[in-house]
Formats: structure tokens, sequence, C-alpha cells
């Protein structure tokens, strides 16, 4: 499973990974459509005929990217074109999917992006994408993004899950949610307001 190919182009080191492991990729995950997450879909995707999957809150910024990115990119973007996988599966929040015998459960936690999802992989490890990272959390102030639907994803989606279930972000170390319910200050802030610990 290939989680969010960015950029640059990844598709030649993600071919040299899986030639030394002798891997064969099946799907991709998309956990939102900002383009250090998405920059290689389309090479991987059509390289290895593997469908993609992504919130479909977030699948039109495969083609337009520029719709969630700041003004300082505006001018690069526009001189690039972009497009989408011939295989792209749009995902809501509780859809599961089953693979490599693993279950995949879709999470809609909007704020970093209105479609930004985690995956929570068989109660045991959280893709948390750019929602939670170790300490801190991923950023609200760019297009499509929203620090009060990143409010009560944090109360609604992250606080109600499982200790012990292991973290692994889109940046960063991984860490497990436990460690930060007590000690990430966004978690811990969102707790209090809530009046959820």
């Amino acid at each position: 499973m290939i989680v969010d190919p960015g950029m640059p182009d990844v598709s030649d080191t993600v071919a040299m990974v899986l030639s030394e492991h002798k891997l064969k990729p099946v799907a991709s995950i998309i956990t939102h459509g900002h383009l250090d997450h998405t920059f290689s879909i389309v090479p991987i995707a059509k390289g290895y005929e593997i469908p993609a999957y992504i919130h479909s809150e977030d699948r039109a910024l495969l083609l337009h990217p520029e719709r969630a990115h700041g003004p300082e990119f505006l001018a690069t973007l526009s001189a690039m074109e972009f497009s989408e996988p011939s295989d792209v599966r749009e995902l809501r929040h509780g859809a599961e999917v089953e693979m490599l015998g693993m279950k995949f459960q879709a999470i809609h936690a909007p704020g970093h992006t209105r479609g930004s999802l985690m995956f929570k992989v068989d109660e045991e490890v959280l893709i948390s994408g750019d929602v939670l990272f170790a300490g801190a959390i991923g950023r609200t102030d760019l297009p499509s993004g929203s620090a009060q639907s990143m409010q009560e994803t944090l109360v609604n989606k992250v606080l109600t899950l499982s200790d012990d279930l292991r973290v692994l972000p889109g940046h960063g170390p991984d860490t497990n949610i436990g460690h930060e319910r007590k000690t990430n200050p966004y978690l811990i802030d969102a707790a209090k307001k809530s009046g959820k610990r």
C-alpha cells in the first residue's frame, strides 16, 4: 500500500524500494489533496495499474491543486498541467477497504483540508496524514482549511481513539494516541474546551 506519494516525483524511489523488497503495490491511499501528498500519484497509479483512494471533498484537488495552496504558489502551479489517475475511488467517513489481509477504515477529519482523511488500520495503527503530528497538528490557514473544523475533528475524531493506537503522521516521527493525549498542546486544549479528558 503506497500512502501519499508526494513531491518531487518519487516514483523512481518507490520503484527502487519495491524492487529491493520484492513487493508489488495493490493501491494508493491519499490522506488529503495537497501536492506534497499527491504529486506522484499519476505515475505511480499508472505504472502499477493500481487504484487511488481519496475523500470525495479533495478529489478535485488532483486536477486543481491551486485551490488548496496559498498565493505564493499560484504562479508556479498555473504553468503546470495536472491529471488524475484513471482509477480514482472516492471515500467517505466510515468507508472500509480490505486489502492485503488488513482493514483500512476511513475517518473523515476536516480542518487541514475539507477532505482530509485518517485511516485506522486493523485497530492497531492510525495513518493520520496532516491532521495529527507528534506534538502538533496540521495548519488550517490555507484555502479549504478551517480552524473550527480542525477543533471539531480533534474532539470528535482524535480524542475518541484508543490510547494504544500507533500514529503514523504525514510528516515527522511516529507516536501514539496516549502520548499525544498527555503531551500535545492542541489535544490538551481541545480536551479542556470540550470537557473530554
